[in-house]
């Protein structure tokens, strides 16, 4: 089993980390503060100054708790949709300011730059997943969700190590994914647009009976 504490964190690590964690941050915020604070708690990753305050017990445990809850809102028809809504406000400025912590000490300058990537990264999955959902949820079979959902976590998760063991690997995976979620984004939008637009009745518009 490879020593994450022991791996040199050097510019492409770092930039590994900031930029996966924005971009994990987007799908799972809760797994993402949650695994990498108890792995540097623990010892198993060796976390950079900026990000050691996610070590701390009652900051991992926080985040501890809202994993419980969202793991389980997370695989509900509907529900899921009105859970990523609300989050919207808060995965998003989270991503920015876990790319930020990253860079802790290295100057205002990278802080700030790492903060819009990261929150640009978080958006960017963060809007692909509730859009991807938005359509599972007009299906109306309920294993899909959960499929899906199952899957964001092994990624995720797949992800965090991905972030610590091999940076110049996730950078490049990132670059893959930043690419596919601009191609896809427009069409989930025009999906979505399209079914609810199949939703309003002709009996309601007005000007007809």
């Amino acid at each position: 089993m490879m020593d994450l504490a022991h791996l040199p964190l050097d510019l492409a690590g770092l930039l590994a980390l900031a930029a996966g964690l924005g971009w994990a941050a987007g799908l799972r915020l809760y797994t993402v503060v949650f695994v990498v604070g108890l792995a540097g708690h623990l010892g198993i990753a060796d976390l950079p100054p900026g990000l050691r305050v996610l070590q701390h017990p009652w900051v991992f445990g926080a985040a501890g708790v809202m994993l419980f809850i969202e793991f389980f809102a997370d695989k509900i028809p509907l529900l899921d949709t009105a859970w990523d809504t609300v989050h919207t406000f808060i995965r998003i400025p989270a991503g920015a300011a876990l790319a930020a912590m990253v860079f802790g000490g290295q100057g205002l300058e990278w802080q700030t730059a790492m903060a819009i990537m990261g929150g640009t990264l978080a958006a960017g999955t963060h809007f692909t997943k509730a859009g991807t959902r938005a359509m599972i949820n007009a299906s109306p079979e309920p294993f899909s969700n959960a499929a899906a959902s199952f899957s964001e976590d092994i990624v995720v998760l797949a992800g965090l190590w991905l972030m610590f063991a091999h940076p110049w690997l996730m950078l490049a995976l990132l670059l893959l994914l930043v690419i596919a979620t601009a191609w896809l984004l427009p069409r989930l939008w025009r999906g979505i647009t399209g079914i609810l637009g199949g939703l309003s009745l002709p009996g309601t518009r007005p000007g007809t009976n």
